[in-house]
Protein backbone atom coordinates (compact mmCIF):
# COMPACT_ATOMS: atom_id res chain seq x y z
CA UNK A 1 0.00 0.00 0.00
CA UNK A 2 1.52 3.65 -1.03
CA UNK A 3 1.96 6.16 1.20
CA UNK A 4 -0.02 8.25 -0.86
CA UNK A 5 -2.65 5.72 -0.46
CA UNK A 6 -2.68 5.57 3.04
CA UNK A 7 -2.89 9.10 3.51
CA UNK A 8 -6.38 9.76 1.87
CA UNK A 9 -9.52 9.80 4.03
CA UNK A 10 -10.72 7.12 5.91
CA UNK A 11 -12.86 8.84 8.73
CA UNK A 12 -15.49 9.75 6.82
CA UNK A 13 -15.91 5.89 5.57
CA UNK A 14 -15.29 4.61 8.88
CA UNK A 15 -18.04 6.92 10.60
CA UNK A 16 -20.26 6.23 7.62
CA UNK A 17 -19.85 2.45 8.44
CA UNK A 18 -20.10 2.05 11.99
CA UNK A 19 -23.04 4.14 12.45
CA UNK A 20 -24.98 2.19 9.25
CA UNK A 21 -24.00 -0.96 11.44
CA UNK A 22 -25.52 0.12 14.58
CA UNK A 23 -28.72 1.27 12.38
CA UNK A 24 -29.09 -1.84 10.71
CA UNK A 25 -28.51 -3.53 13.67
CA UNK A 26 -30.62 -1.73 15.64
CA UNK A 27 -33.52 -2.22 12.40
CA UNK A 28 -33.78 -5.81 12.93
CA UNK A 29 -33.15 -5.79 16.81
CA UNK A 30 -35.84 -3.47 17.82
CA UNK A 31 -38.98 -3.56 15.98
CA UNK A 32 -40.00 -0.10 17.36
CA UNK A 33 -36.94 1.26 15.23
CA UNK A 34 -37.47 -0.94 12.28
CA UNK A 35 -41.30 0.69 12.20
CA UNK A 36 -39.79 4.23 12.46
CA UNK A 37 -37.38 3.83 9.69
CA UNK A 38 -39.74 2.38 7.53
CA UNK A 39 -42.84 4.95 8.23
CA UNK A 40 -39.42 7.79 7.38
CA UNK A 41 -38.67 6.19 4.09
CA UNK A 42 -42.08 5.88 3.26
CA UNK A 43 -43.31 9.28 4.00
CA UNK A 44 -39.94 11.15 3.14
CA UNK A 45 -39.93 9.40 -0.08
CA UNK A 46 -43.93 9.84 -0.71
CA UNK A 47 -43.50 13.19 -2.42
CA UNK A 48 -46.93 14.26 -0.07
CA UNK A 49 -45.96 17.73 1.47
CA UNK A 50 -48.78 17.28 3.75
CA UNK A 51 -47.65 14.19 5.38
CA UNK A 52 -44.03 14.85 5.24
CA UNK A 53 -45.02 18.19 7.53
CA UNK A 54 -47.37 16.43 10.06
CA UNK A 55 -44.56 13.58 10.54
CA UNK A 56 -42.00 16.29 11.34
CA UNK A 57 -44.51 18.16 12.93
CA UNK A 58 -44.91 15.15 15.08
CA UNK A 59 -41.95 15.76 17.31
CA UNK A 60 -42.59 19.31 18.37
CA UNK A 61 -40.41 21.50 19.33
CA UNK A 62 -37.63 19.15 18.53
CA UNK A 63 -38.67 18.78 14.66
CA UNK A 64 -36.15 22.25 13.57
CA UNK A 65 -33.83 20.83 16.56
CA UNK A 66 -33.25 17.47 15.25
CA UNK A 67 -33.03 19.14 11.44
CA UNK A 68 -30.32 21.30 12.89
CA UNK A 69 -28.71 18.34 14.71
CA UNK A 70 -29.08 16.12 11.34
CA UNK A 71 -27.21 19.20 9.74
CA UNK A 72 -24.13 19.27 11.87
CA UNK A 73 -23.91 15.26 12.36
CA UNK A 74 -23.74 15.19 8.53
CA UNK A 75 -20.53 16.95 8.18
CA UNK A 76 -19.07 13.33 9.39
CA UNK A 77 -21.38 10.80 7.59
CA UNK A 78 -21.10 9.95 3.86
CA UNK A 79 -24.96 8.64 3.63
CA UNK A 80 -27.16 12.20 4.78
CA UNK A 81 -26.89 14.75 1.52
CA UNK A 82 -26.67 18.39 3.35
CA UNK A 83 -29.82 19.29 0.38
CA UNK A 84 -31.99 16.37 1.48
CA UNK A 85 -32.27 17.57 4.73
CA UNK A 86 -32.83 21.21 3.22
CA UNK A 87 -35.42 19.97 1.22
CA UNK A 88 -37.06 18.82 4.19
CA UNK A 89 -37.08 21.49 6.35
CA UNK A 90 -38.96 23.18 3.54
CA UNK A 91 -41.60 20.85 2.89
CA UNK A 92 -42.32 20.23 6.77
CA UNK A 93 -41.75 24.11 7.41
CA UNK A 94 -43.37 26.32 4.36
CA UNK A 95 -41.03 28.13 2.40
CA UNK A 96 -40.67 31.15 5.20
CA UNK A 97 -40.29 28.97 8.68
CA UNK A 98 -37.86 26.40 6.35
CA UNK A 99 -35.55 28.52 5.10
CA UNK A 100 -35.44 30.21 8.41
CA UNK A 101 -33.81 26.84 9.85
CA UNK A 102 -32.14 25.82 7.27
CA UNK A 103 -30.22 29.39 7.16
CA UNK A 104 -29.99 28.97 11.41
CA UNK A 105 -28.78 24.63 10.33
CA UNK A 106 -25.98 25.94 7.67
CA UNK A 107 -24.47 28.54 9.99
CA UNK A 108 -24.52 26.61 12.93
CA UNK A 109 -23.06 23.78 11.50
CA UNK A 110 -20.64 25.47 9.32
CA UNK A 111 -19.05 27.61 12.65
CA UNK A 112 -19.01 23.74 14.39
CA UNK A 113 -16.72 23.04 11.23
CA UNK A 114 -14.58 26.25 10.96
CA UNK A 115 -13.87 25.78 14.90
CA UNK A 116 -12.60 22.16 14.56
CA UNK A 117 -10.61 23.09 11.74
CA UNK A 118 -9.10 25.93 14.02
CA UNK A 119 -8.45 23.94 17.10
CA UNK A 120 -8.24 19.83 15.93
CA UNK A 121 -5.53 21.20 13.41
CA UNK A 122 -4.48 20.52 9.92
CA UNK A 123 -3.71 16.99 10.77
CA UNK A 124 -6.97 16.00 11.85
CA UNK A 125 -8.42 17.59 8.77
CA UNK A 126 -6.23 15.78 6.65
CA UNK A 127 -6.89 12.53 8.11
CA UNK A 128 -11.05 13.30 7.76
CA UNK A 129 -10.80 15.15 4.54
CA UNK A 130 -7.71 13.55 3.02
CA UNK A 131 -4.41 15.33 2.46
CA UNK A 132 -4.69 15.97 -1.26
CA UNK A 133 -8.31 17.30 -1.04
CA UNK A 134 -7.37 19.43 2.13
CA UNK A 135 -4.51 21.26 -0.61
CA UNK A 136 -7.08 21.45 -3.39
CA UNK A 137 -9.31 23.37 -1.01
CA UNK A 138 -6.37 25.34 0.76
CA UNK A 139 -5.43 26.61 -2.71
CA UNK A 140 -9.15 27.79 -3.62
CA UNK A 141 -9.52 29.55 -0.87
CA UNK A 142 -6.32 30.84 -0.52
CA UNK A 143 -6.75 32.42 -4.23
CA UNK A 144 -9.93 33.75 -3.94
CA UNK A 145 -11.06 33.93 -0.19
CA UNK A 146 -14.47 34.92 0.51
CA UNK A 147 -15.63 34.47 -2.96
CA UNK A 148 -14.39 30.93 -2.39
CA UNK A 149 -16.53 30.09 0.64
CA UNK A 150 -19.86 32.21 -1.56
CA UNK A 151 -19.46 30.01 -4.11
CA UNK A 152 -19.27 26.73 -2.53
CA UNK A 153 -22.09 27.24 -0.87
CA UNK A 154 -24.35 28.70 -3.98
CA UNK A 155 -23.49 25.46 -5.76
CA UNK A 156 -25.43 22.72 -3.76
CA UNK A 157 -23.03 19.49 -5.72
CA UNK A 158 -19.67 20.91 -3.73
CA UNK A 159 -18.51 20.18 -0.61
CA UNK A 160 -19.73 22.35 1.72
CA UNK A 161 -18.31 20.81 5.38
CA UNK A 162 -14.96 20.53 3.61
CA UNK A 163 -14.42 24.09 2.96
CA UNK A 164 -15.95 24.94 6.77
CA UNK A 165 -13.06 22.78 8.00
CA UNK A 166 -10.25 24.33 5.64
CA UNK A 167 -11.55 28.01 6.52
CA UNK A 168 -10.74 27.42 10.27
CA UNK A 169 -7.46 25.86 9.47
CA UNK A 170 -5.98 28.61 7.74
CA UNK A 171 -7.18 31.31 10.54
CA UNK A 172 -10.00 32.95 8.17
CA UNK A 173 -11.04 35.37 10.80
CA UNK A 174 -14.73 33.75 11.79
CA UNK A 175 -16.92 36.79 10.65
CA UNK A 176 -15.44 36.58 7.13
CA UNK A 177 -16.14 33.01 6.84
CA UNK A 178 -19.89 33.19 8.26
CA UNK A 179 -20.77 36.37 6.26
CA UNK A 180 -19.09 34.67 2.84
CA UNK A 181 -21.43 31.67 4.42
CA UNK A 182 -24.63 33.96 4.77
CA UNK A 183 -24.43 35.51 1.66
CA UNK A 184 -23.99 32.10 -0.67
CA UNK A 185 -26.13 29.99 1.08
CA UNK A 186 -29.48 32.27 0.76
CA UNK A 187 -30.20 32.15 -2.87
CA UNK A 188 -29.61 28.04 -2.45
CA UNK A 189 -31.86 28.43 0.39
CA UNK A 190 -34.43 31.07 -1.45
CA UNK A 191 -34.19 28.61 -4.63
CA UNK A 192 -35.18 25.27 -2.68
CA UNK A 193 -38.40 27.59 -1.03
CA UNK A 194 -39.46 28.53 -4.77
CA UNK A 195 -38.90 25.19 -6.65
CA UNK A 196 -39.52 22.80 -3.36
CA UNK A 197 -43.24 22.28 -4.32
CA UNK A 198 -42.86 19.34 -6.26
CA UNK A 199 -39.68 17.01 -6.55
CA UNK A 200 -39.60 17.50 -11.01
CA UNK A 201 -39.40 21.35 -10.11
CA UNK A 202 -36.46 21.17 -7.73
CA UNK A 203 -34.11 19.03 -9.26
CA UNK A 204 -34.94 21.64 -12.42
CA UNK A 205 -33.98 24.52 -10.42
CA UNK A 206 -31.05 23.01 -8.44
CA UNK A 207 -29.39 21.85 -11.60
CA UNK A 208 -29.71 25.23 -13.44
CA UNK A 209 -28.54 27.23 -9.96
CA UNK A 210 -25.39 25.07 -9.98
CA UNK A 211 -24.74 25.89 -13.60
CA UNK A 212 -25.31 29.63 -13.48
CA UNK A 213 -23.11 29.75 -10.04
CA UNK A 214 -20.38 28.00 -11.83
CA UNK A 215 -20.85 30.24 -15.08
CA UNK A 216 -20.70 33.66 -12.53
CA UNK A 217 -17.72 32.01 -10.59
CA UNK A 218 -15.75 31.07 -13.80
CA UNK A 219 -15.96 34.88 -15.29
CA UNK A 220 -15.15 36.20 -11.58
CA UNK A 221 -11.54 34.14 -12.26
CA UNK A 222 -11.54 35.30 -15.77
CA UNK A 223 -11.48 38.21 -14.73
CA UNK A 224 -9.46 38.07 -11.91
CA UNK A 225 -6.49 36.71 -14.02
CA UNK A 226 -6.51 39.47 -16.18
CA UNK A 227 -6.78 41.76 -13.75
CA UNK A 228 -3.63 40.18 -12.03
CA UNK A 229 -1.14 39.45 -14.86
CA UNK A 230 -2.32 43.47 -16.35
CA UNK A 231 -0.65 44.48 -12.53
CA UNK A 232 2.49 42.73 -13.59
Amino acid sequence: MSENFSKKSRLPLYFSIVFVTILVSLYFIMPSVKQFFNEAWNILTSDDKTQIKQWVEGFGWLGPVVIILAMIIQMFLLVIPTILLMIVAILAFGPVWGSIINFAAVLLASSVGYAIGKYLGLSFIERLLGEKTTEKITEFINDYGFWAIVITRINPFLSNDAISFVAGILKMTYWKFISATAVGIAPLILLIAITGKNIDSLKTGLLYGSVVSVIIFGGYIWWDKKRKSGLR
